[in-house]
């Protein structure tokens, strides 16, 4: 499998085969190549379907049926590869030769790579595009760079401060405590504190311990299976109590939840009822949603088992199996190899949960979370030593 980008004879080309067959993909305009010109490229595909963007003008591919995810374990190269023999004859037009010219804010799945000297596994014969100590976007929200003797400074807009307009005004003289994020509050001239697990209080100042965890929203609980590296993969389950008055929500995401192709298994809410997704490698299967009667708004707690055999799913609802399928009778994929990371309520601040699932999922969950347990563990996960933000003692109030 392969995804090529490449410039021909002037015009964008998007090369990219799951394989089955290779997609071509060009661009209808060519690009300047006067060397002043910046131009902006978006492509990429979902599922079989691929899509070419340049300056603004954009063009699909069509799908048909094959296959539909993109398995690549190679590393990702900007500009060139370090051996010819590692291009695919079918991701080129004609002989590959490295690129010549400047690139820019690569954005890969909503994450921007760094092209600095130090972040990149390797690379060799690239120099500094801009020329100068300001480069490209040295100086943050939308301040204005300068360069100096002694290097560079910015000059930053009224809302704005720091040595590259990095932090607001607003939380330049905050009081938030231990690992708390500042938010600005530019209407009212102030800012809130956002806490890490385990603090609370308008500043996170105070120290708390939970067994009970209440999501109020933009929360989120990331933990790290440790005996992740011992686990079956092709018997995996996951078991919680909740509670919730709301209709939509994630409730748990199994899975790195970094690109499209990683593999998951979520639960969560939909209209009220109860949704499970699986990705085991190749495809997302058909949503399984359990609508015989609704699991919000009616004060109790529930208790959810999710139990995988390979690509036989079946999901447990307050002790009654309410959903049973093969997700795939053929067997391609059997493991569900989630990286060792369970989401609880949704995903870092400021990744939202439509983007990060696709539209799987609406919202982030608000309600409680307890006693969750992953396989045949005799102890519950300490959600306590994990990590995330703005999560409350559930056993107090409501």
């Amino acid at each position: 499998d392969f995804l090529c980008i490449s410039l021909v004879n002037g015009f964008i080309q998007l090369r990219y085969n799951l394989g089955d067959k290779t997609v071509i993909l060009q661009t209808f305009q060519k690009v300047q190549t006067n060397g002043n010109t910046w131009h902006s490229l978006q492509a990429g595909r979902v599922g079989n379907e691929g899509y070419l963007d340049l300056d603004g003008i954009n063009i699909t591919q069509r799908a048909s049926p094959g296959m539909n995810a993109l398995d690549t374990h190679t590393d990702f190269f900007v500009g060139g590869v370090s051996s010819l023999n590692l291009v695919n004859a079918m991701a080129v037009e004609n002989e590959p030769t490295g690129f010549t010219g400047c690139i820019r804010e690569v954005v890969i799945n909503n994450r921007e790579l760094k092209l600095t000297v130090t972040d990149p596994k390797g690379g060799a014969n690239v120099g500094d595009c801009d020329g100068t100590a300001c480069g490209y976007r040295v100086c943050k929200n939308n301040g204005t760079c300068q360069v100096r003797h002694s290097g560079f400074s910015c000059s930053c807009p009224q809302e704005w401060t720091g040595s590259t307009c990095e932090q607001s005004i607003h939380c330049s003289q905050n009081r938030c405590g231990p690992q708390a994020l500042c938010i600005p509050q530019p209407t009212s001239f102030s800012y809130i504190c956002v806490c890490a697990l385990g603090w609370s209080g308008k500043y996170c100042d105070s120290k708390i311990h939970f067994f009970i965890a209440k999501f109020v929203g933009n929360s989120y609980i990331k933990y790290t299976d440790p005996y992740y590296g011992k686990r079956d993969l092709q018997h995996s389950r996951i078991s919680l109590n909740f509670t919730t008055n709301q209709t939509e929500g994630l409730i748990v995401w199994m899975g790195k939840g970094e690109d499209e192709d990683n593999d998951f298994l979520a639960i969560g809410l939909a209209n009220g009822t109860l949704k499970v997704v699986v990705n085991l490698g190749e495809r997302i299967s058909v949503p399984l949603i359990h609508s015989k009667y609704s699991i919000c708004c009616d004060q109790r707690w529930h208790f959810v088992t999710v139990v995988q055999n390979q690509t036989c799913i079946k999901v447990y609802l307050d002790e009654e199996l309410i959903l049973f399928e093969d997700i795939d009778p053929y067997r391609k994929y059997t493991a569900l190899n989630y990286g060792g990371i369970c989401y609880f309520g949704g995903f870092e601040i400021g990744r939202k949960v439509h983007v990060v699932t696709t539209g799987l999922f609406q919202k982030e969950f608000i309600g409680k979370i307890k006693d969750v347990v992953l396989f045949q563990d005799s102890k519950k996960i300490q959600l306590m030593k994990a990590e995330g933000y703005n999560i409350y003692n559930g056993k107090n109030g409501n």
